[in-house]
């Protein structure tokens, strides 16, 4: 496993050590959560800004989700 050194002010390292001890984890698994959920944020704004202007601008293609079911073999 790789790793990363991160240099942050003492007050930012008290309170990311204060936040994994909240939530029962270390502060390397802490940072790497949120950097996970950041970029899982990141990805669904920008499918979702895709979605809207393909929506706007008519070109939005969908179909019933039965096809979906079917076409998976559930």
């Amino acid at each position: 496993m790789a790793i990363v050194s991160l240099r942050v002010p003492e007050r930012e390292l008290d309170i990311f050590k204060a936040y994994a001890k909240h939530n029962n984890m270390t502060l390397s698994e802490a940072i790497r959560n949120m950097m996970i959920e950041r970029i899982e944020d990141e990805y669904d704004l920008k499918v979702f800004e895709e979605y809207e202007k393909e929506r706007k601008e008519g070109t939005l293609e969908t179909r019933p989700i039965d096809e979906l079911w079917e076409e998976l073999g559930l």
